[in-house]
Formats: C-alpha cells, structure tokens, sequence
C-alpha cells in the first residue's frame, strides 16, 4: 500500500538528487533536499485540505485532480513560476531566462540579485499575510498557547493583519531608501521598487484568498441545493439527473482546489528564493516536494482518516513566517541559504516532535481512565 502510493514520489526523489549531485555536487544535493522537506512541510496541510474536499468528489473528478491538476501544480507553479518571476523582475523573455540560468550563470545571477528586492518584498508580503492570518485566527487546538493565545484575542481587530503587514513594508522600504541614500544613492530606486513590490504581494494574497473564499461559499451553496433535491427526490419518488449529481458541485471543487493549490505552491517558490536563487535547484526541490504532497493526498484519502499530528499545520505556518520575515531582511543584508532551510526544517520537527509527545499524553490518559473505570466496576461488584 505505502510503496504503491509513494512508490513515484521515491523514484523522482532518487533521480531528482542524483540529477543535482550531476549538476552541482554535494552542496546541490543539500540544497535540493532542503528545498523537498520544506515544500513537503509548507504543503502539508495543503494536502490534508485536498484530502478532505477530494473524498467528496466522485471517482472521475479525483481521478482529473490526481491527474491534471497535479500536472498544472507540478509544471505550472513549482516548475514553470519561478521562471516567470525572473522572466518579469529582470525584464526578460522566459526563454531568455532559462538559457542565461543554464548558460551563463554568473550574468542570470547579476540579473537575479538585481531584482532580488523586488521578489523578496512581493514574497515577503504574500508569505507574511499568510503568517499573520493563521496567527491572529482564535482556533481550538494551540501549539504555543504563551503566544497563540493573546495573539487570537488580538486578532479580533478587523483588518490587523493587512495593518501590520504595511507598517513592516513601510519600515523596510524607507530604511532601504536611508541606507541607499547613505551610501551614495546608487538604490534609492529600488527603495520604490520594494513598496511597489510589496504591495503587489499583498494585493495578491487578498485576490487569492478572495477567490478561494468565493468559490468555498459556491461549493456550500451547491451542497445545500444538492441536499434539497435529494429530500425533493425522496418526496415524490423521482430520480435526480445525474449530470446535476455530480456536474456543478464537482466541477466548482475542482477549480477551489486549484486556486488554494496555487495558494499553497506561491508560499513554497517565494520561499525557495531565500534559499537559492538557481532555477534548476529550485525545479528540482520543488518537484520532489510536490510528488510527495500528491502522494500524501492519495495516501490520506485512500485510508479515510486525516494526520493525528495536529501541530504539523502551525510548525508550517511559523516557518512561513519565519520565512517571511528572512526574505524582507534579505533586501538589504545577506542570509546563508542553508540557515534559511534549516530554520523551516527545525520548526518542523519541532511541531511534529510536540504532536507526538500529545499523542502520547492522550493515550495514557486514555489508559488511566480506562483502568479506572475497570476498578470502578470491580468494587462495585464485590
């Protein structure tokens, strides 16, 4: 069963590492693995997300997201994306971009530092509202209740987030601007590209998340129109169409299931450029990451039960952040790739380390109580 579902995932990863030992020795093996947890981590409850709307989806339409919306995620955002960034910021054809990344890497390099500020103000924006909703949203289960606590009641205040997220672009664009001016003024330019820049991220993460949220409310409305038809169906004994069972709900799934799959993949290519800005390194990371979260969906799906491990989806929201506050620092000081990965890796494995030892804890309340119980009946019957 596990080697069926990962069995691809495995063979990519293999030949994804080998590629990059080819291609830049150890040092891109460690890049491209790095960059593979992190996606893995980033996108993980991306796929819980796709496994719960998937098992509602009849087999033809699970059998489309499996198959073509995996190929729009794989090729179209994790592959095809970084490019066009870099295509966009350096003012370059995506054809051009590829072959300076492959054929002169010292000039792709200039061109990617050159608008380096640009991408990480957008990502750093895009990555921080994603941070900063999940932080301030009042949810059941907290992970570090000292901060998640205070932060929910906080988060009652309408648009703080959006507020928060212009203060740090407003304060890192003018101490861009001061410190260009300081030294000769060579970027007080970019001081405007960064603003720019950032407010693009912002204003993208809000049409994302608009459209995510429109086609949500479509998919409750069809629900709630499927539910009556079916009472309607019982009530006078006529069978429903079944192009109406399964054709607008399914469909309208589908496309919310692409648009918070682009959602997910922008986290996870904004954060790979903080740790490398070699495209195919970031091809070949981002790949393997994105066979694995079609796997754990296929995995979650098949088995009817979603991940005990509850902190998992905070240790990737704080690495988000986490990533977000590195990217806008990263605009005017330089960060080593690798502390960048590890800091998402290390958040990581500290979520699931903690989920464990809680799932630990439960069981042996559980058992407590249980035993409990069986004295219980034991005096009772003497």
């Amino acid at each position: 069963m596990l080697l069926k579902t990962f069995g691809w995932s495995f063979a990519i990863t293999a030949v994804g590492l080998a590629v990059a030992v080819l291609y830049g020795g150890w040092e891109a093996f460690g890049i491209v693995a790095i960059l593979s947890i992190l996606e893995i981590s980033l996108s993980f409850d991306n796929a819980v997300v796709n496994a719960g709307i998937l098992k509602k989806m009849n087999a033809f339409w699970q059998k489309i997201f499996l198959t073509v919306g995996v190929l729009i995620a794989v090729f179209g955002m994790r592959l095809v994306f970084p490019v066009v960034i870099v295509a966009v910021t350096a003012k370059k054809s995506p054809i051009d971009a590829v072959n300076l990344a492959l054929t002169d890497k010292d000039q792709y390099q200039q061109l990617v530092t050159d608008a380096h500020p640009a991408i990480a103000a957008f990502g750093g924006m895009f990555l921080l509202m994603i941070f900063l909703d999940f932080i301030f949203e009042d949810r059941d289960i907290q992970w570090l209740r000292w901060i998640e606590r205070p932060l929910a009641k906080l988060g009652k205040v309408d648009m703080l987030s959006v507020c928060i997220a212009l203060v740090v672009l407003l304060i890192t664009s003018f101490t861009f601007a001061v410190h260009a001016h300081q030294h000769g003024g060579a970027h007080v330019d970019k001081a405007q590209t960064v603003l720019i820049s950032g407010i693009a991220g912002l204003i993208t993460y809000m049409v994302v998340g608009g459209l995510s949220g429109y086609f949500e409310d479509k998919l409750e409305e069809d629900e709630e129109r499927e539910h009556e038809e079916e009472e309607e169906a019982a009530r006078t004994g006529k069978k429903r169409s079944a192009v109406a069972l399964a054709g607008q709900a399914a469909f309208f799934m589908f496309l919310y299931l692409e648009v918070l799959d682009a959602s997910f993949s922008f986290d996870g290519v904004i954060g790979a450029f903080a740790i490398t800005n070699d495209i195919v390194l970031m091809a070949l990371g981002l790949g393997i990451g994105a066979m694995y979260v079609r796997s754990l969906t296929v995995y979650l799906v098949r088995q009817g039960t979603l991940d005990d491990y509850v902190y998992l989806e905070h240790g990737a929201h704080y690495a988000i952040g986490a990533l977000a506050v590195i990217l806008m620092v990263t605009i005017q000081y330089q960060i080593n790739e690798v502390i960048t990965g590890l800091v998402g890796v290390v958040l990581i494995g500290w979520s699931f380390w903690s989920s464990v030892r809680r799932n630990k804890a439960l069981a042996e309340a559980e058992g407590k109580a249980a035993g409990s119980d069986e004295k219980t009946e034991i005096s009772s019957g003497v």
